[in-house]
């Protein structure tokens, strides 16, 4: 198909909105431990208005914008758009070091990058790359570790750290050994002092003992001095003003129904509520916190029933029944309004079959 004369010249680059994507460019990678641990892409994108931001994207969603595209522009798409030439994206990695996969993947994902935005002007406004390369709520929320790869190298200068009177903070001791499930986890051994960092939701706090950061069950120390009113009360790292903080996790509830008994487990991840995990995702996460390898996701619908949850439109059913069922049911403010209840594989007598 032949293209109008009028988007055939590349002075309509003149014309484009100034909010339009010219460039991105890699500034490091960071590890989320979210339902499952992966690397996120650190991205600096600057607009035709020389605006600056960055933005935040896992590989899948690169992966995603591409098969899209390829649907709309490539040869052998046959949907009546026009075809151009789209760069080559690297090809998925099953095996190997996560980090090593992360940050091998940047010269390419750079590439890919660069080569995409010098497509024809018709092709940048399209909005499948214009809301990919969109600086969404959440990744103006989100402050960077490190932009190492946007900083010139300088000079390293040691710094006298500051003496802090360790008697007068937040510290609690470890009354019983706790084994952490998971990397957000903090392990304790009776006796143990921790050193408070804030309250992550009623049930558990963070700290730091022995050069080590991660969250604990209240339950298994013995405060002997509590956190500030003001990290005490916030709970889930919300303020006052109902907005959750930088940094804060969010914390779900899962059930093993066994026929010896129920085992209740909170696990915390380092992801938004709004985010929507894949089914793969959340069986591998509960894989782990149960130490069960043949295992089903179940959630209850507003009937009080099992439902088996078997790919991820059974998971966006189950958060979109949340919304309506999860209402009525007063939660701490980082907790989802959804609960994930695990069963053997085989065990199909959970479900109501009586109709």
């Amino acid at each position: 198909m032949s293209l109008p004369q009028q988007l055939r010249d590349e002075s309509d680059f003149d014309q484009l909105p100034d909010n339009i994507p010219v460039t991105a460019t890699i500034a490091d990678i960071e590890e989320k431990k979210g339902f499952i641990d992966y690397f996120m892409f650190v991205i600096e994108v600057k607009t035709k208005g020389n605006s600056k931001y960055l933005i935040y994207r896992r590989y899948r969603q690169f992966f995603a914008l591409h098969q899209s595209l390829e649907l709309k522009y490539s040869s052998e798409a046959k949907t009546g758009y026009y075809t151009c030439q789209l760069p080559v994206l690297p090809g998925k990695v099953f095996m190997g070091n996560k980090k090593e996969i992360a940050e091998s993947r940047i010269p390419e994902l750079n590439n890919y990058m660069k080569r995409l935005l010098c497509l024809p002007t018709w092709v940048l406004l399209d909005d499948l790359i214009r809301m990919f390369f969109y600086q969404t709520e959440l990744d103006s929320q989100q402050v960077p570790r490190a932009l190492r790869r946007l900083r010139p190298p300088t000079r390293r200068i040691k710094t006298v750290k500051s003496k802090t009177d360790l008697f007068s903070a937040p510290r609690a001791e470890a009354v019983f050994d706790f084994s952490s499930s998971g990397r957000l986890e903090l392990s304790l051994k009776a006796g143990d002092v921790i050193f408070l960092l804030r309250r992550v939701n009623a049930d558990w706090l963070e700290g730091t003992v022995r050069d080590k950061t991660g969250i604990f069950p209240e339950s298994f120390v013995n405060i002997i001095k509590p956190l500030p009113e003001s990290d005490s009360d916030e709970e889930g790292g919300a303020s006052k003003n109902g907005k959750r903080a930088q940094g804060s996790y969010s914390c779900l509830r899962c059930y093993l129904l066994q026929p010896e008994g129920i085992d209740t487990r909170d696990i915390c991840v380092e992801e938004d509520l709004s985010i929507q995990p894949s089914h793969e995702d959340l069986l591998s996460r509960m894989r782990d916190v149960f130490h069960v390898e043949d295992i089903a996701l179940n959630y209850r619908d507003p009937m009080g029933d099992l439902i088996r949850i078997l790919d991820d439109e059974d998971v966006a059913l189950m958060v979109q029944e949340s919304k309506h069922t999860g209402s009525n049911v007063k939660r701490p403010v980082n907790q989802y309004p959804w609960e994930l209840l695990v069963t053997h594989a085989k065990d199909l007598t959970v479900y109501n079959t009586e109709y």
